[in-house]
């Protein structure tokens, strides 16, 4: 028999207006895999995540964490249940410090030894974040801020990780050092749920993806299968 997944989405549909978003989403993420979801600008990629977050209301369709249903939950009881987000554009507090934002990522917690075991993993993860916990996150680089806002999300403790667009506008060589971290991450039995314009990268480190285009899936298989597709080759992957 098939243990359920870990997340269950099931015809997920968002209107802003009169436009209809996403049209029947479903997808799934085994507990310890990396699915990424791949598309073109406007094709509903993070609004599936802030749905599946509910950072956004849903107009129809259910969501189901470790098979019981949260449809109708709010987002702090997501993170309760394990579910954290790390939204594009990071989100991180600028004038905070990078320890103040990584103790907000922990908020919902007591537990003050896994705390500070968990801090200590992210400062073997992240190395220059422990050199930086004293300085205000508004003054770290771009790469740091986006390993600040992995960090913090990974403090609730999480079982499935959202990440939207990681690498977005980082140079090369800081968008290898994050992947490896997510890596690392997914390693440690982390799932992922990740949205990334980098289709080459995130379909290496993808166990399954997914390609929606116009709010709709019209694609799914294997990370392997998808980098080997000619039509994701042309459309996604640049030949």
């Amino acid at each position: 028999m098939t243990a359920a997944p870990l997340l269950e989405v099931r015809d997920l549909r968002v209107r802003y207006g009169a436009i209809e978003a996403l049209r029947g989403v479903s997808l799934e993420v085994p507990a310890g895999q990396v699915v990424a979801l791949i598309g073109a600008n406007g094709a509903g990629k993070s609004t599936t995540l802030r749905a599946v977050s509910r950072m956004i209301p849903l107009a129809a369709g259910a969501v189901a964490l470790a098979g019981e249903d949260v449809t109708r939950l709010a987002s702090h009881q997501l993170v309760a249940r394990g579910m954290a987000h790390a939204p594009e554009g990071r989100g991180i507090f600028l004038n905070l410090t990078v320890r103040e934002n990584l103790e907000l990522g922990a908020y919902l917690r007591t537990d003050r030894d896994g705390i500070a075991a968990d801090a200590a993993e992210s400062d073997a993860l992240f190395p220059i974040l422990a050199e930086r916990r004293d300085q205000v996150a508004g003054t770290l680089s771009g790469g740091e801020q986006q390993m600040l806002a992995v960090a913090r999300a990974l403090m609730s403790r999480p079982r499935l990780l959202l990440l939207d667009e990681p690498s977005l506008g980082l140079a090369p060589q800081v968008v290898e050092k994050i992947f490896s971290v997510l890596r690392q991450v997914n390693e440690r039995g982390v799932a992922l749920l990740l949205v990334e314009q980098n289709a080459h990268k995130a379909l290496q480190l993808a166990h399954r993806a997914y390609v929606l285009e116009t709010g709709q899936i019209v694609m799914s298989g294997t990370g392997r299968e998808l980098l080997q597709s000619p039509e994701v080759r042309k459309a996604y992957l640049g030949e």
